[in-house]
């Protein structure tokens, strides 16, 4: 008895068609006879599944089979009640549809040119924030590959040129027949290039491209961040025969800063204060990525208080004209080799000093006498 394509599949039976697709491919990248050689119980079961796929992906197939199950399809299996298939109806589309970007069918759009495309390259790039602030325009010395230039790519000597491939007629690409499965690979005469080179260029030996060097102007804009990358199309490894250049992509990495960490478009800077500040409260310049900028204390501000200075951050990288803002972390500096007149000032200070101008210590004093209170009951 046939097996439910349900079960086939692993799929309930209300599931939607991107759940379905998801499970086909899945399943059938698993059990694909170019990743199983020779292994017939694998075919066996690549065959299952694009049975199953083949009736479950159609509307009006899955209807009567939900209804009728495998009887309402026939003795093909595949839509005997009007919607007929036969062995191989549809199943060579199915599979290119997957699958032709990994095994080389028309489905996944490579052919030729696509093989023949240059390599992608990357170039990572340290920046510090000031770049970050301002952007900028780097020229950087790019290793790279370009066409050779005595044989001018061709990949032959002077004089002489690459000849079609006669095993694939120029395709790249040969066909085998699988049961009722039509599988393309590249051709193993040419390497998949459709061409091949008699009298290969002594200079590149007959690859038709050589190493090189070139510079590059490449504009960093304002608000980047680590991992940012900037693509340069056509800018990486030259394409064989004729086939189109790779592209660039430069990676960039934020340095660190000595005076600034960053938070997204935040930066966060810590800033000493003295103990009189604190108390008094006051005016105090600190530095930012453009200069300097005012920042005022309130009177009774506690160490690690943070105060935010709106705008004076960094540039938002797809947000253009707004900033993010600057904090400032406020440390109270303790003084040290205090001179003896500072020594009687401050014990003068505490001495006068009342409870409501330290809530806190006075707060856990209470704490601390009502802990140890219990404690002796």
């Amino acid at each position: 008895m046939p097996k439910d394509y349900y079960e086939t599949l692993g799929v309930s039976r209300d599931v939607d068609d991107k759940g379905l697709k998801s499970a086909f491919r899945k399943l059938a990248m698993k059990h694909h006879p170019d990743r199983n050689p020779d292994d017939k119980e694998a075919e066996t079961r690549f065959k299952e599944i694009g049975s199953a796929y083949e009736v479950l992906k159609d509307p009006k197939k899955r209807a009567i089979y939900d209804q009728y199950g495998h009887a309402g399809l026939g003795q093909d299996g595949q839509g005997g009640a009007g919607y007929g298939g036969g062995p191989g109806g549809g199943f060579g589309d199915i599979f290119e549809e997957f699958f032709g970007d990994i095994f080389g069918g028309r489905g996944g759009g490579r052919g030729r040119g696509a093989n023949n495309r240059g390599e992608d390259f990357r170039y990572d790039l340290a920046v510090d924030l000031e770049t970050v602030m301002n952007g900028s325009e780097e020229r950087l010395r790019i290793p790279t590959i370009i066409p050779c230039e005595p044989c001018k790519g061709s990949g032959s000597q002077s004089g002489s040129g690459p000849e079609v491939c006669t095993t694939c007629g120029g395709v790249g690409q040969v066909r085998a027949q699988q049961g009722f499965f039509s599988i393309a690979r590249p051709c193993s005469a040419c390497s998949g290039r459709g061409k091949i080179i008699r009298n290969p260029c002594t200079s590149c030996r007959g690859q038709g491209r050589q190493r090189s060097e070139k510079t590059l102007t490449v504009k960093i804009p304002p608000g980047v961040d680590t991992g940012t990358r900037i693509r340069l199309t056509g800018e990486g490894g030259a394409g064989m025969n004729g086939g189109p250049a790779g592209d660039l992509f430069i990676m960039i990495e934020v340095k660190n800063h000595p005076m600034f960490e960053r938070y997204g478009a935040d930066l966060l800077c810590h800033v000493p204060i003295t103990f009189a500040q604190a108390g008094l409260g006051g005016k105090l310049d600190v530095p930012t990525l453009k200069g300097r900028a005012r920042l005022t204390i309130p009177a009774g501000t506690q160490t690690g208080r943070r105060l935010a200075m709106r705008g004076k951050g960094l540039p938002h990288l797809n947000r253009p004209g707004v900033m993010g803002d600057l904090v400032v972390e406020v440390r109270i500096e303790t003084p040290v080799n205090l001179s003896k007149r500072q020594k009687e000032l401050l014990e003068e200070f505490a001495t006068c000093s009342k409870e409501e101008s330290q809530p806190d210590s006075t707060s856990f004093l209470s704490k601390v006498k009502d802990f140890l209170e219990k404690m002796s009951s």
